[in-house]
């Protein structure tokens, strides 16, 4: 994928494909598949070929299941299951469509169910960490207690140590405005410390210290105004240092949400007054915003806006 490509004037905009171009040709099918209440057939056959285009790339799978299960609402990964009932992928969109219905208000989504559609998939392709990186996605939303997740951690990091999706699910799971404390946030990413650089979940870290940032200003009044502290913090500094000095490097990012990574590492120097170093990254996310972080502080395409123009402004 062609990540850190930039083009002069490009303007800033939410693409949840990011940089996967086919990915975003077939989002924009499946959001407007419904002509007269009849679905366009054709589209399941688009969604089948581009996770198939995945490979064993889970990650990328992951992005693309992700992705298509945002658009297509419910009933499409329902029909597409009913048509192709042994199809891994058909399997884990709909549990991951399911996943999506069942964090709304209201919602009559039997999690039992999804979690039964996520052991199904693990049985069709075993090597795929997907299934159980869903499956932990589930106990989160129910706030199962944090020993329920030894089990699934060990299914996922016996096929994919580094995976994603998962490392980010268990980070939620585990934080203290969840399931766990932060006691137990710093022994996950201890376990981490052996990770690759650029694997990816090569962020994980960053997000963690971009939440605790977000949930210390959360609260306004003098606790806000002693959040400025936090990014002088040496841990903080370090992991700051770090990936401000890699992962502008051409090729060191290579994984399918890098463009994320680059709004997230280019919102924490903005917080952490390094104007310099948030431009650079600004300009080589190409104008490509992500909701998280920039919605913390008001609708996320125009806080992204006002500083990747500032930034462009300076190139």
């Amino acid at each position: 994928m062609p990540v850190f490509r930039r083009r002069k004037g490009s303007r800033p905009r939410l693409l949840p494909e990011l940089d996967d171009v086919a990915l975003g040709r077939v989002r924009k099918r499946v959001e407007t598949c419904w002509d007269r209440g009849s679905l366009d057939t054709a589209v399941m056959a688009l969604m089948s070929d581009i996770l198939d285009d995945a490979g064993e790339d889970w990650d990328r799978k992951a992005h693309r299941l992700r992705v298509l299960a945002a658009s297509a609402g419910r009933a499409l990964p329902g029909i597409w299951r009913e048509h192709n009932p042994r199809k891994q992928s058909a399997v884990l969109l709909h549990a991951w469509s399911e996943l999506f219905q069942a964090g709304q208000e209201g919602s009559n989504v039997d999690l039992d169910a999804t979690r039964e559609s996520c052991r199904f998939a693990a049985e069709l392709v075993p090597a795929d960490p997907t299934p159980w990186a869903i499956y932990l996605a589930t106990l989160r939303l129910e706030r199962w207690p944090s020993t329920e997740l030894s089990a699934v951690w060990r299914e996922i990091k016996a096929r994919d140590p580094w995976n994603r999706e998962a490392h980010l699910q268990a980070l939620g799971y585990l934080s203290p405005d969840e399931c766990g404390s932060s006691g137990q946030v710093l022994d996950l990413l201890d376990s981490v410390r052996a990770m690759p650089p650029n694997a990816p979940a090569a962020g994980l870290e960053l997000t963690a210290l971009v939440r605790s940032h977000q949930r210390a200003m959360a609260p306004g009044g003098v606790t806000a105004l002693g959040a400025g502290e936090f990014w002088r913090r040496h841990d903080a500094v370090t992991v700051l240092d770090h990936a401000a000095h890699y992962w502008l490097s051409p090729g060191f990012l290579h994984h399918a949400r890098a463009l994320a990574d680059l709004n997230l590492l280019a919102y924490a120097l903005i917080k952490a007054a390094r104007p310099g170093e948030a431009a650079k990254t600004l300009r080589a996310t190409g104008g490509v915003a992500t909701p998280w972080p920039w919605n913390a502080e008001g609708e996320p395409l125009e806080r992204f806006a006002h500083h990747y123009g500032r930034a462009c402004a300076e190139d």
